[in-house]
Order: C-alpha cells, then sequence, then structure tokens
C-alpha cells in the first residue's frame, strides 16, 4: 500500500508541482507512516541539521486517505522575517478552525515528521529540491502558494468524492453538487482509481489502538475516515464498524452510558423477528430445555427459577413437551426474575409474562404456577425463592451471568455470590447459556479485537436470514445488538455490563461453587444439530468437554452446558 501511494504521488507532485515557483530549496516530502504530503520550504543555506530555525505546520481539514501539511523552516540569518511572517499569515487563512483536524495545533510542533521514515521527491538537479532561476518576491511567494493550495484541494477533491458525468454539464464530471473543471482531471481520476482502499478492519484496529495509547489526534484522523467507510446497510464489516466507530465516539467523549433505547413497542417487535430468524436464542432455550426435561422426566412436581425470564418464550415449549408426558404431566411453579431491559421491550412488568403462560398452561390442562420477584439477580436472597418441600428444583441462566458484576468490578462479587446461593437450595439441575466470548476483564484494546471477531461472525451470519437491503434488518442490529457493542467498548466499571466469559471459566466458577457437570442428552443434541442446519450449513453444532457450542464457520458464538 506505502509503495502505490508513494508511486502515486510522485507521479502527480512531479508532474504537477515542478512548474509552481518556490523559493530557492524548496522541497516536497511524502510520509508513508502517516499517508501525509508535506510541502517542505527553507533556506538552501540553512544547515539540515540545526535545530535553531523555526517552524510550524498546519492541517487543511479532515481527509480519509490523505493529510496535507505545510511546514515552514526559516533560518534566522538568512531568511526575512517579511517573508515569514507573510506566509505565516496567508496560511494561517486557510487553517481556519473548521478546516482543521486536530484541535489545538501549535507553532513549533512539527507533526508527523519523522526523516528516518521520509522517502524525498528529488528533482532532476540532484539538489535534493526545486531549482528556481527566476528571483523569489514577497508576492511571487503569496500568489504560488495560493495556487498551489487551489490545487491540492482539487486533488482531495478528485481523491475523496465519487466522481460521475453530468449531462445536463455537457459532460463535465461532477462531483456531488459541484462540477469540477480542470484539464487534468481524467489523469487525476485514473491515477486515484488505481490507489486501493484501506481495509475496514485494518482502519477500525488502528483507531482502537490509537485509542488505547490515549493518541487523541491520530483518533480523531481515524474516525474521520472510519466515518466515511462504514454504513449500516452494507457489508457485515461495514455495518458492524458503524456500531464500533460509534462505540469509539461514545468513549472518547465518556457518553457510552447515556445510549437510548427505542421506545418498548418498537424494541419488542425487533426482539420477536430476532429470534425468528437467527438461531442463538432458539439454540439456548432448546438446550437447557433439553437438560431440564431429562431431569424432571420422573418428577411430578417441579419447581424452575428462571433468573432472566424476558418474554417468557424459553417455557412455550417445555410446557407442551410436559403436557404430552406419558402418565400425564407434572404439575409446574415458575419463580421469574426480571430486567429493565425486558420490562421495558414488554411495556409492562412480569404479569404480562404469566398471564401467558397461564393461558397456553390451561390450554394443555397443565397444573401451572407463576411466582414473579420484584427485585434484581443481584439483591436476590433466599426468601424470594418461596421453596416447598417434594418440589424437584430446576434453575435456568440463560443469557444473565454475565451481566453480574465479579470480583474484578465490586467486592460484592455478585456473580460467585448467586452460584453459592443457589448450590444451597441442593437444585436438581442448573442449565447455563452464554455467549462465548471474552469481554470480561480484558483490557480495552484486546477487548475490542475480541468484540471485533466475535460480532462479525455474528453479522455475517444475519446476511443469511434478512437481506442486506432490509430495513428489518437494520432495526435488529441497531436496536438488538449494537447497545452491546457500545456498551462493551464505550464503557468501564460498573458501567459495562457486557462481561462474556468463556465456557472454561464459567466451569471454574461453578466447580467453586460446589457444582458438578451434568451430562447433556445425546438425543436433544441430534435434534438441535438438524435445526440448525435449516437455518444455514455454515452453523455448527458441537459438543466439547461437556458442553454444547453453536458457531458460525470457524467461531463459536453460543455454548450451552448443565450442573448438579
Amino acid at each position: 500500500m506505502t509503495n502505490i501511494l508513494t508511486n502515486f504521488f510522485y507521479i502527480i507532485l512531479k508532474t504537477r508541482v515542478a512548474n509552481y515557483h518556490f523559493p530557492q530549496g524548496a522541497s516536497i516530502i511524502f510520509t508513508p507512516l502517516s499517508v501525509s504530503v508535506v510541502i517542505l520550504l527553507s533556506d538552501s543555506n540553512s544547515n539540515p541539521n540545526d535545530s535553531s530555525h523555526s517552524s510550524t505546520s498546519f492541517m487543511l481539514k479532515p481527509v480519509l486517505k490523505i493529510s496535507f501539511l505545510w511546514c515552514f523552516k526559516r533560518h534566522h540569518e538568512t531568511m526575512s522575517n517579511a517573508w515569514y511572517y507573510q506566509s505565516m499569515q496567508e496560511f494561517e487563512v486557510v487553517c481556519k478552525p473548521q478546516f482543521q483536524t486536530l484541535d489545538n495545533v501549535t507553532h513549533g510542533n512539527n507533526l508527523f515528521i519523522k526523516p528516518e521514515l521520509y522517502c524525498t521527491l528529488d528533482s532532476s538537479s540532484g539538489s535534493g529540491g526545486c531549482t528556481l532561476d527566476s528571483p523569489v518576491t514577497e508576492s511571487s511567494v503569496t500568489d504560488d502558494l495560493n495556487d498551489f493550495r487551489h490545487k491540492l484541494r482539487q486533488l482531495e477533491t478528485v481523491m475523496l468524492s465519487d466522481l460521475y458525468e453530468d449531462p445536463e454539464n455537457n459532460g463535465k464530471l461532477s462531483v456531488g453538487n459541484g462540477v469540477v473543471d480542470f484539464p487534468d482531471i481524467e489523469i487525476w481520476k485514473e491515477m486515484v482509481e488505481g490507489v486501493p482502499k484501506r481495509d475496514l478492519k485494518d482502519v477500525l484496529i488502528a483507531c482502537a489502538n490509537a485509542v488505547s495509547v490515549n493518541d487523541y489526534a491520530t483518533s480523531q484522523l481515524l474516525i474521520s475516515e472510519l466515518q466515511q467507510m462504514v454504513s449500516v446497510s452494507g457489508e457485515p464489516i461495514q455495518r458492524l464498524g458503524a456500531y464500533m466507530l460509534e462505540g469509539l465516539v461514545a468513549r472518547l467523549s465518556n457518553s457510552g452510558s447515556s445510549i437510548c433505547s427505542p421506545a418498548s413497542h418498537e424494541l419488542l417487535s425487533y426482539t420477536n423477528i430476532l429470534y425468528k430468524v437467527c438461531p442463538y436464542f432458539k439454540f439456548g432455550y432448546m438446550s437447557a430445555n433439553g437438560a431440564i426435561a431429562e431431569a424432571m422426566k420422573d418428577e411430578n412436581r417441579v419447581h424452575i427459577i428462571d433468573f432472566q425470564i424476558g418474554q417468557g418464550s424459553q417455557w412455550v415449549p417445555l410446557i407442551q413437551a410436559f403436557a404430552a408426558r406419558r402418565g400425564g404431566p407434572p404439575h409446574i411453579r415458575i419463580t421469574a426474575f426480571d430486567d429493565s431491559t425486558s420490562a421495558q421491550t414488554r411495556g409492562g412488568g412480569l404479569n404480562i409474562v404469566g398471564q401467558r403462560l397461564c393461558r397456553l398452561a390451561r390450554s394443555f390442562n397443565l397444573p401451572f404456577e407463576f411466582h414473579p420477584v420484584s427485585v434484581s439477580v443481584s439483591e436476590a436472597g433466599l426468601q424470594h425463592f418461596r421453596l416447598r418441600a417434594g418440589e424437584a428444583l430446576a434453575v435456568n441462566f440463560a443469557f444473565v451471568l454475565h451481566g453480574l458484576a465479579d470480583e474484578s468490578v465490586s467486592t460484592e462479587n455478585h456473580r460467585d455470590r448467586i452460584l453459592r446461593l443457589v448450590k444451597s437450595m441442593k437444585p436438581k439441575v442448573v442449565t447455563l447459556v452464554e455467549q462465548e466470548s471474552n469481554t470480561n476483564t480484558a483490557a480495552f484494546y484486546p477487548r475490542f479485537l475480541e468484540a471485533l471477531d466475535y460480532y462479525n461472525a455474528m453479522f455475517e451470519s444475519m446476511d443469511v436470514s434478512l437481506p442486506r437491503e432490509s430495513k428489518e434488518r437494520i432495526n435488529v442490529e441497531q436496536h438488538c445488538l449494537a447497545k452491546g457493542v457500545v456498551n462493551i467498548i464505550a464503557c468501564e466499571g460498573d458501567e459495562r455490563v457486557e462481561r462474556h466469559e468463556l465456557v472454561g471459566k464459567w466451569k471454574l466458577r461453578f466447580m467453586m461453587a460446589g457444582f458438578s457437570p451434568y451430562p447433556l442428552s445425546s438425543l436433544v443434541n441430534g435434534t438441535i444439530k438438524t435445526l440448525m442446519k435449516k437455518y444455514s450449513e455454515r452453523y455448527r453444532v458441537e459438543e466439547r468437554d461437556g458442553a454444547l457450542y453453536l458457531g458460525w464457520m470457524n467461531r463459536d458464538l453460543v455454548a450451552s452446558c448443565a450442573w448438579k
């Protein structure tokens, strides 16, 4: 990429700049690292190793593939103050705040300049600059600089805009709403089209790295570039990039926790669409229900504790399965905990879920009780469960434990406390379903990389079920997935609630709480594998080390396991 850009700018600058009049000893320097063009003006008699001259640098405006900087160096003995200050005044007009990429540009700071990284484009004279025969005057310098500035802006327009022929302007090339009319545009356009665009994933990673080391200047440049590369209706990486960019911006502005959610009825609609078109929830619910059904096949009274019941969708097929059981259905009691997001989605409390499940149970003549608990999971205590003698207890942790703070966030460590509390109730089976991702204790940069890899696979899988131009898909990704992406990237401490762990870490937590693995049903696993193939052949279901994994191609997305 660097070599291509170097050759590209050599052609442009060699052929277009040579005719401009600059002070004797002027040279043009290309900086591959920062993808910048630097025009260096200095007195030909000045010593290149002499640091006594003063200097400054300006950036015209945020650009995508290239940044233009003007660096003026003045030797205190040979260059007149009049020429120096006249040049500075001219360029201070150009470099108004609205054109500056960086918020704080100070005199004496030569940004981006590292001599060892430069590739100098020498003139044919071999002097290292463009040797001029004509005398230099203040007015000629000013005119030449203004003319050259105009040419650079034209070049920038060609590079950063979509060009098209406008039949209403006699076939002239247009950029946006304006017409570009200068002789060499076809040549410049051909050169620009030969330069490949930067890879979006690479730019995202570079921006995250800049944010992680508090390099604000580079972060702002890359954010400006990313804004032109992402799209909520583009390819999977473009769509994900839009939300990851939002997370980076929110992190820099400390506004990650203020991301708003849509109205409740809209969120419910989007959640239902996600449940129908993507197998993640179905996989998790089916695997958990299979373990519960297997453990409770001979029980007459079953008590299920669901620490995040959501819409109650998980229990519809289980109630139907219990109703069809030989010898008659058992008596089922569900103790349900809620969360603010689910309540907002439903537009009401747990009574909505309870009424729905009660109607379903009555339709199958299944004895049923529903017990709502109006406290958060982190506040749950033994008194909230109303345990009864003679009931077989099943506990369900489906996509809930990752939202509880652990020892890295709070000394109360609710994540392990809840597990110990559940173990004290002697359940017959405990089910765990979680995203297979490592974003809990990881530092920002590796956490960003993990989120990029994980959600890129998830967004790719969305294309199988919903067309790329689908408005439904855009809404589902924006309202059901984007908030989690932003939270992982933008937030820290107790504001970061998306704290996923891998199955290996969950196993350690369960074993430390006193649990032992509960074997999964091979019949249920086979049924799940068959169902996943109906979505896409690229989904894969694997059983490894006592856990069941759902993956997209070579990336694990969801894991399920059971304990006793």
